[in-house]
């Protein structure tokens, strides 16, 4: 009997003998994380921790609860939220990052990268200059330094093709220099690029992707290729590269279908992608209150967002994932 029970979970959970070996019991939960403060939690971006051995989160926060808001200002008006891991599993609410570029009074940050080089950690912020209740107004991104991934210290305003710039990526390259993709939102909100020798320094270079528009790049390395994954606010676009120049579109989405796991039933929005001991998993953003089938009825559902978690697979030159699969995550800890 136990065999025949060994056989069924392989075949029905895939993933779970792998997953098993690695001393992995519990699958990821849905929703992975839900910020305690204003439930409005987007665009993660995770990065190991070397002090505290942790795995960190930052994210935007939106706020959803916000009974007062007027048109996006909701949207607007927060700091970047930190939740914490030890795997990848089970992540709790550490506060927010500190942040010490606050030129207005009021003000919003979104959509952090951070890369670390050389012992120090770089951060890759959109700044908006206010809480507004439209988009018309200006973001730059900018660049921020920190040595505990805590304290940020404002480095400069990147200077990029416009002030209305958002959503930064940032990849070191074979050769030792760094590329960094954004969305140009002047220019129908194209993915533009720009290198980089040192980090402190950025030159323009145009264009990254023609075909269509999108925002939150993410671009990492898997199975020999390069991979860039879009938000196109129909699913996540995905590319591939073999020189992060030029990129070819998949036709297939993904988290494009509504899952049927709790929270997950709209399309996902700004992922990140963490390869962990070869395996690749996808972190993404839902407002599960814009589920077509069952729709929030109040403004806190429809505005409401949390981050879930999924497993890409690769076969044939594509990647795919099973948003309903149980998702044994597991962060190996880095050095």
């Amino acid at each position: 009997m136990k065999s025949i029970q060994y056989i069924i979970l392989f075949l029905f959970i895939p993933g779970f003998i792998i997953a098993q070996s690695e001393g992995v019991k519990t699958p990821a939960p849905k929703p992975l994380f839900d910020d305690p403060v204003y439930h409005g939690a987007a665009d993660p971006t995770i990065v190991w921790n070397k002090k505290a051995k942790k795995w960190w989160m930052f994210y935007t926060n939106r706020r959803a609860g916000d009974s007062t808001a007027t048109g996006v200002t909701w949207v607007h008006g927060t700091d970047i939220g930190i939740a914490e891991s030890a795997d990848g599993v089970k992540w709790s609410y550490k506060g927010i990052a500190n942040i010490n570029y606050k030129p207005t009074k009021e003000y919003t940050y979104w959509a952090p990268a951070i890369v670390e080089n050389k012992g120090l950690y770089h951060m890759y912020l959109t700044y908006v200059p206010g809480i507004f209740a439209d988009w018309k107004h200006p973001r730059n991104i900018i660049h921020l330094t920190s040595k505990n991934l805590l304290d940020w210290k404002f480095e400069s305003v990147v200077k990029l093709v416009t002030d209305k710039v958002i959503d930064a990526c940032v990849y070191k390259l074979p050769d030792g220099t760094f590329r960094m993709w954004y969305n140009n939102e002047p220019d129908g909100k194209a993915v533009y690029y720009a290198d980089s020798k040192d980090l402190y320094s950025w030159t323009d270079k145009g264009k990254a992707i023609t075909d269509m528009p999108g925002e939150g790049p993410v671009v990492f390395k898997w199975n020999d290729k390069y991979w860039m994954i879009v938000d196109n606010w129909k699913g996540l676009g995905v590319y591939s590269s073999e020189n992060l120049l030029d990129w070819k579109r998949q036709e297939e989405r993904l988290v494009e279908l509504p899952g049927k796991g709790k929270d997950d039933q709209s399309i996902g929005g700004h992922a990140d992608v963490i390869v962990s001991n070869n395996r690749a998993y996808l972190f993404y953003f839902t407002h599960p209150g814009r589920n077509k089938t069952a729709p929030g009825t109040t403004e806190f559902e429809k505005r409401r967002s949390v981050i879930q978690v999924t497993e890409l697979y690769y076969k044939d030159g594509k990647l795919s994932c099973d948003r309903d699969e149980a998702c044994f995550i597991d962060l190996i800890p880095l050095k």
